[in-house]
């Protein structure tokens, strides 16, 4: 049975990278809370991302973890947006052992042009016209499941609420946050997400609709500077929401940046090409070098090896 305690009156400050699902007592209302600290900024720091994109990026890695934790089996969840504005897609990808890794594509000239008059432009205007993706994969044996929408709201939270809506029939909100923070070791990222869904009523709940809205209104008031205050951890924000129905905050899971690249991947993809693509990479010394678009590591081959 999952383990539960009762989320309390301020406390200490919990311990970050971590993603928790909570109940309101009594209420046909579930949801998750997502902490990411050093999870995050390892993955916003690998590139030399603009701001923008490494905010939009972040919000990819906080979704990511809040629809994620919740499979029931061993697999992974795949965040993915892609459009025809300046960032090409934006990809987070989830696995049950709480492994985090995401990447952006972008248009350099195209992200400071749209970068103009904007504090920071939200996905509808880095993104343009797309899709976004939800990706279930349970492994090789399995077929994937996939839910496609329109991208139409300017932040991807809107984004995934609209995917809810649409391909679960489940209404849903979501509040992401992304912000780079002081610390004496200079500027960092943090990362933050709520989710709030509403459970389908049956004869044993009766309606709930009425729960469901007055529960909107207590997540409304849910500011962005909370979700990534490090001073503020998962219980005291619950506990500020909603205190006064009581709020049943479960075990936390962690979260770890970790990237699936490997040489023998490497190499399978370099057996993938043919003998003339092949020598066609190989580079002035001898190697044919690969590069992971997660995680910038560059692994050195040598053509005899993938022979």
């Amino acid at each position: 049975m999952t383990q539960s305690r009762p989320a309390a009156q301020p406390q200490p400050p919990a311990n970050d990278d971590l993603v928790a699902a909570f109940q309101i007592e009594g209420w046909p209302v579930r949801g998750r809370v997502a902490r990411m600290s050093d999870v995050v900024n390892d993955i916003l720091t690998r590139h030399a991302y603009p701001e923008p994109v490494a905010n939009l990026l972040g919000e990819a890695c906080a979704l990511a973890a809040l629809v994620g934790s919740s499979l029931k089996f061993e697999g992974r969840l795949i965040v993915q947006a892609q459009g025809d504005g300046p960032v090409a897609y934006v990809v987070c990808d989830y696995d049950t052992e709480g492994s985090l890794r995401g990447y952006c594509r972008y248009d350099a000239e195209r992200v400071a042009e749209a970068s103009k008059g904007f504090v920071r432009p939200g996905a509808r205007t880095l993104l343009g016209e797309g899709v976004f993706v939800m990706t279930i994969d349970q492994g090789p044996d399995t077929e994937r499941y996939q839910g496609i929408t329109p991208i139409e709201g300017e932040t991807l939270a809107l984004c995934a609420e609209q995917y809810f809506d649409q391909s679960e029939q489940t209404p849903t909100r979501v509040r992401l946050a992304v912000a780079q923070l002081a610390t004496d070791k200079g500027f960092v990222w943090r990362a933050g997400g709520m989710l709030l869904q509403n459970i389908a009523e049956d004869d044993a709940r009766g309606p709930t609709q009425d729960v469901w809205e007055r529960a909107q209104a207590l997540f409304e008031t849910l500011g962005e500077d909370e979700l990534v205050d490090p001073t503020v951890p998962p219980e005291t924000l619950l506990w500020r929401l909603f205190n006064e129905d009581g709020v049943r905050l479960f075990e936390p899971r962690p979260l770890r940046a970790f990237c699936r690249c490997s040489r023998d991947r490497i190499l399978g993809v370099l057996q993938s090409f043919g003998a003339d693509e092949r020598r066609d990479m190989v580079e002035a010394d001898g190697k044919i070098r690969v590069t992971c678009e997660y995680c910038s590591r560059t692994y050195e081959i040598e053509p005899q090896a993938v022979d």
